[in-house]
């Protein structure tokens, strides 16, 4: 990746900034170095790029109560307002960013930059450069994806279990059909023996169509009670599944554990309080750097200097140590103390800095352990009350159910009843003149009434066939909609890994262009391993994926040896800090979301190296802007816009 510079000219106007009164500069895309002695306000200047690009790593002058930046690129402005609110300061205004958290560690390299100092500080080099992704909702993607596939992967099952169904109900359908041919050949000859019995009983006829009433009347009860047999059937099978069900619920509601009463509102409330600390230690963490920011542009400029007292550090206690040679005014007491002593409580600070920033990833680590115990009892306890609902739901359905079996059971004691007393009825009609005859009516009645039922079973068959044949006619539909979700799972489940990989590949990748440029002696290769190792998180272990630094060097005589981090000079630190920060900011596509990426504190690095560094990395972002000392900046390209006048 490399960006084009055809953007268009950049200008920032700042006001009670760091150490700035009032100043405006005007940056043309490409490399804008900012040169100077200590104490020229390049820093400053930086930080008031950070603020109105989004970042809060900014102070107010220290006489001041507001500081305001103002940025216009691309025909668009943007501002932000730094407001003293008593120990804390308070942002507005519209920022170029709204988050600023991939920014901030992987373009606004200044030298307290977390992912620069990674490798010096021995850092968990894989949790800064995954800090921006979002597992959490990665894995709640995956969640809902995995039981999407487990419905359609339950509903293909159905469709094969239906299609060993659907051999036997063809089968069903042929015998059915043969069965109704036979029927209607056995009524259409039994008819014939009719017609000619009939020709004998004319003066019979209003007998005959009496007794016809009443085998109507029986045919018609025998339906009835044929369905109501049916229909109790049915529902009987239905109340035995609803049984099974309810079994099959309580069983799983039993092993189920409770939730304990009051645990959830437990978490919640240590998470609040975890919450609330967390703001405490980032906002005194804040007030620090503001502190130690202003006491450092201070220090550069020569000017008065404030001692603090923070955290058991005592500014009479640090006063009274001070010795009467080289040193400044403080600007709250008027007194004067040691240069040296004042270095020496502004590196106390750092250390208290330090100690809280360590104290926020504590806090985050123990407010990520309570989110999963509190995600686990919410899911729990949804699921009892799940289940408690559909135990609820088969409990009702059953009582439905045993009340219609009992009504279907008294319809169909009324039906054969009734039939009983309707056979009863034609017996008593029959005479020894007309049993033939009646006796033929009674079967021609009897073979309607079961052709009638055959002809019912045949239409239900077919429309079970004709059901289950678009249920496998969906089949491919859902085998194609499995695929696709087993690839989107595939997608998030390697996402996590693809980034990581890209980190390390994109790190080794400049590690070995960069070190070949700057041929630093003996170093063979500085490269990233990824890999997976396992940790104790509470009782259980898991596998957690690392970020293994290595450091290769070769011997007078060409041999190489694998040697440690703690070995490399200041200057290899700091090569491969920005060559961290530079992979950080290449994974994460940086330069798609901020134009500006900033260079500061070099001063560990010889110039002609900077320069070779400088040109390196002026291809990956539209604006880079870097401060340096002016014997540095002399080794560098001429053609580079240079900014020598900050207004203080």
């Amino acid at each position: 990746m490399s960006t084009e510079q055809t953007g268009q000219k950049a200008e920032i106007s700042v006001e009670n900034i760091g150490g700035i009164e009032r100043a405006t500069v005007a940056f043309e895309p490409g490399v804008t170095l900012l040169v100077g002695n200590n104490a020229t306000n390049r820093t400053s200047l930086l930080s008031a790029v950070m603020a109105v690009l989004g970042s809060d790593d900014a102070a107010v002058k220290g006489d001041a109560d507001e500081g305001h930046v103002k940025l216009t690129i691309n025909s668009e402005t943007y501002t932000r307002t730094l407001e003293r609110d008593r120990t804390a300061v308070v942002t507005s205004g519209e920022p170029y960013l709204e988050d600023t958290t991939v920014a901030d560690l992987f373009a606004f390299l200044l030298e307290n930059n977390e992912a620069r100092q990674a490798i010096a500080q021995n850092d968990d080099l894989r949790e800064i450069i995954m800090r921006p992704v979002d597992t959490d909702e990665i894995q709640n993607e995956l969640n809902r994806l995995n039981q999407h596939q487990d419905d359609l992967e339950q509903e293909l099952e159905e469709i094969n279990s239906l299609k060993g169904q659907l051999p036997s109900l063809e089968e069903k359908r042929v015998n059915l059909q043969e069965e109704i041919d036979e029927k209607r050949t056995e009524l259409e000859e039994l008819e014939s023996e009719l017609r000619e019995k009939d020709t004998n009983v004319q003066q019979r006829q209003q007998e005959k169509n009496e007794l016809e009433e009443k085998l109507d009347e029986l045919q018609q009860k025998r339906g009835e009670l044929e369905d109501v047999r049916y229909d109790l059937e049915t529902e009987q099978d239905s109340l035995s599944e609803l049984k099974a069900e309810y079994h099959d619920l309580e069983q799983e509601l039993s092993e189920l554990s409770d939730v304990p009463a009051g645990e959830l509102g437990d978490i919640e409330s240590e998470l609040d309080q975890l919450r609330t600390r967390k703001q405490e230690v980032k906002a005194k963490l804040s007030e620090l750097q503001s502190i130690i920011q202003f006491n450092e542009d201070m220090l550069e400029e020569d000017g008065v200097i404030s001692t603090v007292e923070l955290d058991g550090v005592n500014d009479d206690s640090i006063t009274d140590q001070l010795l009467p040679d080289e040193t400044i005014q403080c600007w709250t007491c008027g007194s004067t103390v040691e240069r040296e002593q004042i270095n020496a409580t502004v590196d106390q600070l750092q250390d208290v800095r330090q100690e809280k920033f360590q104290e926020v990833q504590n806090i985050e680590s123990n407010i990520e352990s309570l989110r999963e115990q509190k995600q686990e009892l919410e899911q729990q306890k949804r699921r009892r009350e799940k289940l408690d609902m559909q135990l609820q739901r088969v409990e009702k359905n059953i009582d439905e159910s045993k009340g219609r079996i009992t009504e279907l059971q008294r319809r169909r004691d009324e039906l054969t009843n009734a039939i009983e007393a309707t056979e009863d009825e034609i017996d008593e009609q029959e005479d020894e003149e007309r049993n033939e005859v009646l006796s033929l009516h009674k079967q021609a009645n009897q073979l309607e009434y079961n052709l009638g039922q055959l002809e019912n079973e045949r239409e239900r068959i077919e429309e079970k066939i004709a059901d289950i044949e678009e249920r496998i006619g969906s089949e491919g539909q859902i085998k194609a909609e499995i695929e696709e979700t087993k690839d989107k799972i595939a997608d998030l489940r390697t996402k996590i890994e693809r980034i990581e990989q890209d980190a390390v590949e994109e790190f080794n990748r400049h590690m070995d262009a960069i070190l070949d440029r700057l041929a630093y002696d003996n170093i063979d290769r500085i490269w990233l391993e990824q890999r997976e190792t396992e940790v104790r998180e509470g009782r259980r272990k898991v596998s957690k994926s690392v970020f293994e630094l290595h450091v290769v060097r070769n011997t007078p005589d060409g041999v190489a040896y694998e040697d440690t981090v703690d070995h490399l000079s200041e200057s290899e630190r700091e090569v491969t800090g920005l060559i961290f920060a530079l992979a950080g900011y290449l994974t994460h596509a940086v330069y798609e979301t901020v134009p500006f990426m900033l260079l500061d504190s070099l001063e560990a690095i010889d110039a002609e190296r900077i320069a070779k560094l400088t040109e390196y990395f002026q291809s990956y972002s539209q604006y880079l802007l870097v401060a340096l000392l002016p014997e540095d900046a002399s080794a560098l390209d001429d053609n580079y816009t240079r900014v020598t006048e900050i207004e203080a």
